[in-house]
């Protein structure tokens, strides 16, 4: 789309729209909204300028792209029928640390397994994706080619971990290596900032407080305080991790990081489940939630992933009640925004055991201005004058949003992403009638369908008691011949 051309959304049955003295979105009915180029000029009654395109959006409603604060999609997709089911009995239920080294896909299928994830985002609805990844040379133009605007979160550590028995976690760390790594997802952090396409930013991140050093945790804080960004880490996302952490430092991760002066606005933490009130946890010699709370650190929530495996934030509304930001983030495959906004609903839900304990205003707040407030984006995730023309339109025509008394617990509840029907990033239509307008991923499917292959033929080698895949993970019927 032209720089300086007009589009004009005439009549829109809904617009989810951004109403700054209240800080929060307001719904409009028969309302319009025009675009410039990048950037949102119009929203309410009457446009009354000129437009070079206009649109009837009489059966449609606008709602701001969502903002994906925490996500992994350049290995996550080539798991795909193996994880869904599977953790650890001895180590928490989680998966982190005896199946994912097994089932790793090699860095040739990066590219096509991110191209899969930001298909399914874009479909859902998300404009903006915060990928935490192994930097590289090539991953500004990976992302530049789909049309997404994208936060390349430069992921580095000392080490691995890895376990040789299922139920202890050993950690082969190399500070010296971290460091140069740290060195390393610095200047490629800024390199992408540079980036032409004007879409994409580099962040730092450490990548798990148990395989970073204090030192490199504080030197990525100070690069990040530098250029005005936040770091992001993975805390609390685990028993195994909490229990070490403890015994490195007789502190909780909470209390660790602010220790160390890393708990504060200028800090994202991936998931922060585990804090010591969590009920799997039963800690009561700390005191984390408040300490998170007073800290003003900020929580990237991926709820779909940990509730395979029975696992769940206690609560979002709980945490945003106390005034801590959480955004949102689809962390796993599939990598579908809405799937996470009605799980974390439905999550907290069950766990506070009240209807009242994760609401879809929370939710959406945190998929939308929360999560680019968290990325220091005030231009993204509303709809609003001097935006950017970051917006999805969702057909109010579609069975599932009927009928339509309150359209966004429809789109979340009952729709899902088969109303999406078009998306709009930097004013640019990336998605049309539900498809994907700038890439195609046949291609990309098959380089999955290999690495996968790959990573099922190797899986004995890489597992310490030398299992199969069908006896890590079982299908769920018998195959026959």
């Amino acid at each position: 789309m032209a720089h300086n051309t007009i589009t004009l959304f005439k009549d829109c049955d809904w617009i989810i729209a951004w109403d700054e003295p209240s800080q929060s979105h307001v719904y409009l009915r028969d309302a319009d909204f025009a675009i410039r180029g990048d950037e949102i000029i119009h929203v309410g009654k009457d446009y009354s300028g000129t437009a070079d395109v206009e649109i009837d959006a009489r059966r449609m409603m606008l709602m701001p792209g969502f903002v994906d604060v925490h996500s992994h999609p350049g290995h996550e997709p080539g798991w795909k029928g193996m994880l869904e089911e599977l953790g650890s009995p001895r180590l928490g239920q989680s998966s982190l640390y005896e199946f994912m080294p097994v089932f790793q896909i090699g860095p040739e299928y990066t590219r096509p397994a991110l191209r899969v994830a930001v298909s399914e985002l874009l479909k859902s609805g998300v404009t903006t994706i915060c990928d935490l990844g192994r930097p590289r040379e090539s991953w500004a133009d990976e992302y530049a080619e789909t049309g997404i605007r994208a936060v390349l979160w430069g992921m580095f550590r000392s080490g691995p971990w890895k376990t040789r028995n299922g139920h202890s976690v050993e950690y082969d760390l190399d500070p010296a290596a971290g460091d140069r790594l740290l060195r390393e997802a610095i200047d490629i952090a800024d390199a992408a900032s540079k980036h032409p396409s004007g879409r994409i930013t580099g962040f730092i991140g450490p990548a798990q407080i148990d395989t970073c050093t204090e030192g490199q945790i504080r030197d990525a804080l100070d690069a990040a305080r530098e250029r005005n960004q936040p770091i992001q880490i993975h805390a609390a996302q685990s028993i195994v991790e909490f229990q070490e952490i403890m015994r490195r430092y007789g502190a909780t991760p909470i209390e660790w990081l602010e220790k160390i002066g890393a708990l504060g606005p200028d800090t994202i933490i991936g998931h922060c489940i585990f804090l010591n009130d969590h009920p799997w946890i039963h800690w009561p010699h700390a005191n984390d939630f408040d300490r998170l709370r007073d800290s003003g650190a900020q929580v990237a929530h991926c709820p779909v992933v940990f509730a395979r495996r029975g696992i769940a934030l206690n609560t979002l509304s709980r945490y945003m009640n106390a005034g801590i930001r959480c955004g949102i983030g689809t962390d796993s495959f599939p990598h579908n925004m809405l799937d996470e906004l009605r799980m974390a609903c439905y999550a907290g839900r069950i766990v506070a055991g009240s209807f009242t304990a994760a609401s879809t205003r929370d939710a959406f707040m945190a998929a939308t201005a929360i999560g680019a407030d968290m990325i220091r984006r005030p231009d993204l995730g509303r709809l609003a004058v001097g935006c950017k023309a970051d917006f999805s339109v969702v057909d109010m025509t579609n069975p599932y949003m009927q009928p339509d008394y309150e359209p966004i617990r429809s789109l979340v509840y009952s729709a899902n992403d088969r109303a999406i029907k078009d998306v709009y990033v930097d004013g640019r239509q990336v998605v049309r009638d539900g498809e994907v307008l700038d890439f195609d991923i046949g291609e990309d499917i098959e380089m999955l369908r290999r690495g996968q292959a790959e990573a099922i033929a190797a899986a004995p080698q890489r597992d310490w008691a030398g299992r199969h895949l069908d006896e890590l993970s079982p299908r769920v019927f018998p195959v026959r011949s």
